[in-house]
């Protein structure tokens, strides 16, 4: 696609204002769209040069077929990351109906979710009977892993009990079955004891309570017999994806002890991602703007901010800000392209996520952005399963054998 000159651009821009035409209408009168569009540095991809980026796609497995199942599965990033580390997902357990539509869009083995069962971890009782009639079984051979929606905490609870009375861990954050799907999930662990299991969440995972929450959730699991390894906070970037995201790890396992893969010592660059075009158009049509904010976009610098749209200009030096999966009600905001100047497609906000081109988002667009931006990304999955295995299976691994 053509591109123009920041000089002829403006005064598209300008005209579409002053004739009360639509932009999408100008550009493609003149043969053109979004693509064709340049910031006033007139910045290009092509004038940079940008580390090498191996897609999670292209990694090489350490695993051979080591059974999971995941929970609160959304669109799958764990499963796929686990998957090109020589894992194998099983079962998946989700509660949202297109978010289960995804996971079967992509060949997930057996989903457990609407329309045929609710995946709702809220009743675990109900999910350790699911998964029993499907054949799982205690002392499970594998690996549980997922990351549960952290609830706050009962209101009614801190008002009516103390932190330290004993009341409060029954109707305050400890609620197994209300108060925190965190411990749903702890539950069904508990349960099917499987060798390993990893918790992913937000960053704030640790702070909430002064900590309480997650302490309590290790005790119970180290009773269990479980060593779990100390939680901590990690940033995506460190591990190899091309973008800033912050997140609390736990894992824990029966067979050994779980260490931590090693950090990178340079980040990748968001540009990175976009050095090669994306093939298809499938989630990767621009949206439609008003010519009076692309008249802001174009004259951002690299990572600066439109602050009445609340939009950032992505620095391509630099790992991509978080991608977010906007609101409730179906989100639909991206950061701005570092070379064009207007918002991410569902595509490129997948690849900044470490999705493969041919991953399929199903569902309205909006809602395709609240896949992407719920996700755990691929390759940060890819990494801490290759660690759990480094780690743990492939440690037992070596003590059979001798």
């Amino acid at each position: 696609m053509e591109k123009l000159t920041y000089k002829t651009q403006k005064e598209l821009i300008e005209y579409s204002i002053k004739n009360e035409i639509p932009f999408e209408e100008i550009l493609s009168k003149n043969g053109l769209d979004y693509n064709s569009l340049v910031y006033s540095d007139e910045a290009r991809i092509e004038d940079f040069s940008f580390s090498e980026f191996t897609p999670v796609n292209e990694r090489k497995p350490v695993a051979s077929n080591i059974p999971c199942v995941s929970f609160f599965s959304g669109a799958g990033g764990l499963d796929l990351g686990f998957k090109y580390a020589g894992f194998e997902t099983i079962f998946d357990v989700e509660i949202n109906e297109m978010f289960c539509n995804t996971l079967r869009a992509n060949g997930a083995k057996k989903v457990l979710g609407p329309p045929d069962f609710s995946g709702n971890m809220q009743d675990f009782e109900a999910v350790i009977a699911r998964l029993e009639e499907e054949g799982l079984e205690k002392n499970f051979k594998g690996v549980f892993h997922g990351g549960p929606p952290c609830q706050s905490f009962s209101i009614a609870a801190n008002q009516r009990f103390s932190k330290d009375g004993e009341n409060f861990k029954r109707t305050g954050f400890m609620h197994e079955k209300y108060g925190n799907l965190l411990f749903c999930y702890i539950n069904i662990i508990i349960h099917f004891m499987p060798e390993t299991f990893l918790i992913e969440n937000v960053n704030g995972l640790l702070t909430i309570d002064g900590g309480i929450q997650v302490k309590k959730a290790c005790e119970l699991l180290g009773k269990s017999g479980y060593s779990v390894a100390a939680p901590q906070v990690i940033n995506a970037a460190d591990f190899g994806v091309p973008q800033k995201r912050m997140r609390t790890i736990i894992v824990g396992s029966r067979k050994g002890k779980f260490i931590f893969p090693n950090k990178i010592l340079n980040h990748i660059p968001s540009g990175s991602v976009f050095t090669s075009p994306i093939a298809s158009s499938v989630s990767n049509i621009p949206r439609n703007h008003k010519a009076e904010s692309l008249m802001r976009y174009m004259i951002l610098e690299f990572g600066q901010r439109d602050k009445l749209g609340r939009v950032d200009r992505l620095n391509p030096l630099l790992p991509s800000k978080t991608i977010i999966a906007g609101g409730t009600g179906g989100g639909g905001r991206s950061h701005l392209h570092p070379f064009i100047p207007r918002t991410m497609t569902v595509r490129e906000c997948a690849r900044l996520q470490t999705f493969p081109d041919d991953y399929v988002f199903t569902g309205p667009v909006a809602r395709q952005f609240t896949q992407v931006g719920n996700a755990v990304p691929p390759l940060l999955g890819y990494e801490l399963a290759c660690a759990i295995y480094n780690s743990i299976y492939e440690k037992k691994s070596e003590a059979i054998a001798s």
